[in-house]
């Protein structure tokens, strides 16, 4: 029997680094039903708009979209339900340390498929960018495009 070798899921919030400056990440776990881990398999989520909060010493996920699996029956998941994530201890009172300073956030960045088939989120402790940081990192990308295209011709 030949089994065909699925593309990689990498699904990306990259709306994150546009407005935030990201200052550390973590790799965790998440806590999904049978539904949501193939709506993901086949690349059916966002991570546009999330964002992490601590309840009860535990890290929940917040807006994550994770369409419906189109073969789900009455056992079907919400759409945007908070979903919990897996840390360490020591990774979580770090966390929940430093985001308790102000203008402090922890947003995911990045979901994936493990190579054991576990669905990771990385999430990234960020720091909100001013209005100006913004249109400075705008400049920077321009210029780094203009310079490629120079010295490709």
């Amino acid at each position: 029997m030949k089994t065909t070798k699925q593309a990689p899921i990498n699904i990306k919030n990259k709306r994150a680094t546009f407005d935030y400056e990201l200052l550390d990440t973590y790799t965790a776990g998440i806590v999904l039903t049978g539904t949501e881990v193939k709506s993901i398999r086949q690349g059916r989520a966002s991570l546009v708009d999330t964002f992490c909060y601590f309840m009860k010493g535990e890290l929940w996920v917040k807006n994550m979209h994770i369409s419906e699996y189109s073969f789900g029956s009455y056992n079907n998941h919400s759409v945007r339900r908070e979903r919990k994530l897996l840390l360490n201890k020591k990774e979580l009172q770090k966390l929940e340390r430093t985001s308790q300073d102000p203008g402090f956030t922890i947003v995911p960045v990045r979901m994936f498929i493990n190579e054991r088939g576990l669905v990771k989120v990385v999430v990234a402790l960020a720091k909100g960018k001013k209005q100006y940081d913004k249109r400075q990192a705008l400049k920077e990308k321009d210029d780094k495009r203009e310079m490629a295209r120079m010295f490709k011709h």
